[in-house]
């Protein structure tokens, strides 16, 4: 199974979209509304340092578990801080990665979250790099 990132470019333009005034319930059902309660501009909701910030596209399944899928766009912040618990963009032995950052017992590891055995946890070693943090997710789904 491969996987596989690539840096990507991307230009930030202002694009104030409508943004619902109720949050739309996952769970069960809730009576529809249409009421429009602001703008958001999506980009720049998931981009906090501008500058900081570079995208990659996703390929492979390890991070499925997180809602991280292959084809996506991710936000990877290079001032993000690295802590126990977020998605990380690493370099190891040479290869980049995406992987959940996790301590146990005083020890880092790259955790995978996939919902196969098909993958196992790295080690975090002196020559391990870590690039930064994925502060979002884009997707595009079909709408046809």
């Amino acid at each position: 199974m491969s996987f596989d990132l690539q840096l990507l470019t991307v230009t930030l333009i202002d694009r104030d979209m409508p943004l619902a005034a109720i949050w739309v319930p996952a769970g069960f059902p809730s009576p529809a509304a249409d009421d429009l309660e602001e703008t958001v501009d999506p980009m720049k909701w998931v981009v906090r340092h501008e500058h900081a910030t570079f995208w990659w596209r996703v390929s492979g399944d390890s991070l499925e578990a997180e809602g991280i899928l292959d084809g996506d766009l991710i936000a990877v912040d290079r001032a993000g801080r690295r802590r126990s618990g977020r998605i990380v963009l690493a370099l190891v032995d040479g290869q980049i990665t995406v992987k959940k950052l996790a301590r146990r017992e005083g020890v880092w590891f790259l955790d995978p979250r996939a919902r196969s055995d098909g993958y196992e946890t790295i080690p975090v070693s002196e020559t391990t790099e870590i690039w930064g943090v994925v502060a979002g997710v884009v997707r595009r789904l079909p709408v046809e």
